[in-house]
């Protein structure tokens, strides 16, 4: 924040010093408004241009240009602003030099003007102002080093959600172990108290005595020891 601060009061000071050169003296004490901006290109001459098209119109777009930049805090639009001033400020020197055989500084007012110190110096704090701010900041992101809230609330309904199914399963599968217990446990107890019985009746069966003959229809005594088989009553005597 205080970067921005900083580079945009330079880059404010560096476009007014080049919006203001032109109207100072830059060589033998002609302003820079008077030199129209087609002579950089085909030669410098000592006809006076308008100044809307003279070498103020350049400037004044690198102004508009620093506006822009800080408002929208883009170090590019400053640094490109600042590279206009300079670039048109070298580009009047070399031309002005090839018409005068070079350039020379007078304390008479002859040579170059403080109007081109001042493009110069203008066009030097534009590009300092375009290092020192820091341009525009990036979102922070929502997750830093750990989940989000959201994310956090989901994981834990995940788990409750698994829990309870590993509840429903615990039920079922103790339902199922009881049930098959339960069913063995019944099973063994029904065979052994149907063993028992049986094995019971089968000592009952060896500790009853033999079944008795039937009384016979006569009044002779059957004897067993006398015969196999008893006779028939029609046959006994």
């Amino acid at each position: 924040m205080i970067r921005n601060v900083v580079g945009a009061v330079l880059a404010l000071a560096g476009a007014t010093a080049a919006v203001w050169s032109p109207f100072r003296a830059w060589y033998d004490g002609r302003h820079g408004r008077d030199y129209a901006i087609d002579e950089l290109f085909t030669g410098v001459t000592d006809a006076k241009a308008e100044i809307i098209g003279s070498i103020l119109l350049p400037f004044a777009f690198a102004a508009l240009l620093t506006l822009v930049g800080i408002v929208l805090r883009s170090r590019v639009l400053v640094a490109v602003a600042g590279v206009v001033v300079l670039g048109f400020t070298i580009l009047w020197m070399v031309r002005v030099g090839q018409v005068e055989d070079g350039l020379s500084v007078g304390s008479d007012g002859r040579g170059l003007g403080d109007g081109v110190a001042t493009a110069l110096g203008g066009g030097v704090l534009l590009l300092v102002a375009a290092l020192l701010m820091s341009g525009r900041g990036r979102r922070h992101e929502t997750r830093v080093d750990g989940p989000t809230d959201r994310e956090y609330g989901g994981h834990e309904g995940r788990a409750g959600y698994d829990g309870r199914a590993g509840n429903d399963e615990g039920r079922t599968a103790g339902y199922d172990e009881g049930r098959a217990t339960g069913y063995d446990e019944g099973r063994a107890g029904h065979e052994g108290r149907a063993g028992y019985e049986g094995r019971a009746g089968y000592e009952g069966r060896e500790g009853a005595p033999p079944p008795t003959a039937p009384p016979p229809s006569s009044d002779v005594p059957w004897d067993p020891g006398r015969d196999e088989k008893p006779p028939p009553p029609e046959h006994r005597a």
